[in-house]
């Protein structure tokens, strides 16, 4: 009975983002973080997330101390052998990552879109925000190989 426990606390578990890269932009501290985040349901996949962190001082001269910019990037790229879990279909997809953007009402989301028509994992990273939506948002796309595909409903 515990392994079963055990089992469905791993596969409800989101991704985990390790950094990889962090690059200063300016004198006052500002920095682009890069992580990656491996797919937990598409073994294979790896993508390369990229935002904005702002800097202590940036915070303090902005007068904005709790949110960080909705500006961001992703690219997602095969990684080894595609092996596909249970991953949900639709034109909504399912969230793959996310982090806070401030102290309450923003995230940064990581969602994936099966794209079962033309056999693509479809990866959209976007801001999610309780007021005034942001429409800045990134794609990246990882075609499957016929074999890696999943059959047909």
């Amino acid at each position: 009975m515990l392994k079963w426990i055990a089992a469905a606390a791993l596969v409800a578990t989101p991704a985990v983002a390790d950094m990889v890269g962090q690059v200063g932009v300016d004198w006052v501290g500002n920095d682009i973080i890069i992580e990656a985040i491996a797919d937990p349901d598409v073994q294979g996949v790896t993508c390369h997330l990229a935002y904005f962190d702002r800097s202590v001082i940036d915070r303090l001269s902005q007068g904005n101390w709790f949110e960080d910019p909705s500006n961001s990037a992703i690219e997602c790229a095969r990684t080894g052998p595609i092996r596909i879990g249970d991953i949900r279909r639709g034109p909504k997809g399912e969230d793959v990552f996310s982090a806070s953007r401030s102290l309450i009402f923003k995230s940064l989301r990581v969602k994936r879109i099966y794209d079962e028509q033309n056999q693509v994992l479809v990866y959209l990273v976007h801001a999610e925000q309780v007021k005034q939506g942001s429409a800045k948002m990134s794609i990246s796309t990882v075609a499957l190989e016929p074999g890696e595909a999943l059959p047909a409903r």
